[in-house]
């Protein structure tokens, strides 16, 4: 998993799986949209944070191409959809050893956020096997079980 935030006020995201890609569920490609419950299938997650906030920005990305943006006004409460524009062209590929998604979308900080303000991002992914059994990876589990909302998964700071 990469970010990298680029000169134009965008983020953009790179994420890789490695492994025998035989074993694990892909969602067949589709086209570039918004979608919900993309988290119930392989599918690779950001959450973005503003030091010293509560409300924070969940993102979804799929293999398939497809997209989710919304926004929680706290630890797993007030979610709603939000309002971004759509990302820039998805480049998914991949082969029977490895995965790669690399996506670029505008800053998605809560409207209220002060210029200049640090963030803070956790970076996730949901693997699905073929037999329907899902890993979930963060760069940081705080709790014993796995909770990508969590605010210490929160471990890049921008």
């Amino acid at each position: 998993m990469r970010i990298q935030q680029e000169g134009s006020g965008a983020l953009s995201f790179a994420f890789s799986l490695h492994g025998d890609l035989t074993r694990i569920r892909i969602p067949p490609s589709a086209s570039p949209q918004r979608a919900d419950e993309l988290w119930k299938h392989t599918c690779f997650e950001a959450f973005v944070v503003t030091t010293g906030e509560l409300s924070y920005t969940e993102l979804n990305f799929s293999p398939s191409r497809e997209w989710a943006a919304y926004l929680f006004t706290g630890y797993r409460v007030g979610m709603a959809p939000l309002e971004i524009e759509q990302p820039r062209p998805m480049r998914v590929r991949s082969g029977p050893y490895g995965l790669e998604l690399h996506v670029v979308v505008r800053r998605v900080d809560p409207p209220e956020q002060d210029e200049g303000a640090r963030s803070r991002i956790a970076l996730a992914a949901v693997i699905e096997e073929t037999d329907g059994r899902k890993s979930y990876w963060s760069l940081k589990h705080p709790v014993d079980k796995p909770d990508f909302h969590h605010p210490e998964a929160f471990a890049l700071e921008l």
